[in-house]
This record gives structure tokens, sequence and C-alpha cells, in this order.
């Protein structure tokens, strides 16, 4: 995702006028526009499914680091423990 500085940072009084606009303009470039006040950044205005997906991104992430983490201190289990600990044949 990369900005558009001329397009993606745009004062909060557009969006007060428009916010029709500005929800348009996060849809369909997938890109999240910065609002400002005098000039300085105040809030960010997102795509509702572009936000969960870079949630669900950082929370895959997350649990792969931590499962590299636990390899590297030796806290692994087979696969037959892990069927054994769910219940599952």
């Amino acid at each position: 995702m990369n900005v558009k500085f001329s397009e993606d940072i745009v004062p909060i009084s557009v969006l007060k006028v428009n916010p029709g606009k500005i929800v348009k303009q996060v849809q369909e470039a997938h890109r999240p526009v910065v609002l400002t006040i005098r000039g300085k950044g105040v809030a960010v205005v997102q795509a509702l499914h572009d936000y969960e997906t870079n949630i669900e991104q950082q929370s895959f992430m997350k649990a792969v680091v931590k499962g590299m983490i636990d390899l590297e201190k030796d806290r692994e289990l087979s696969l037959a423990e892990v069927k054994k600990h769910l219940k599952i044949k």
C-alpha cells in the first residue's frame, strides 16, 4: 500500500462537507486517508475490509513469530502429541 500524498492526506473539512467522497475513495483505492487539522494528522479513515485484513495479517504474523520462538526454545510437540492432546484420532 503506497500513500499518494496528493490524494490520501485531506483536511477534515473535506470529510465534513462530503463524507461519501472519502468513503468511496478508501474503498476503491484500498489506501487509508489521513485527516488533518491545520496541517497536522489527527485521524485515519480506512475501508473496513482493509482494516480487517490488516488485523488478520498482524495476528497471523504474531502467531508465526511465537511459533518460531517456541521452536528455538525447544517447545514443540509432535503431530501425534497434538492429536492426543486435542483428542483427534
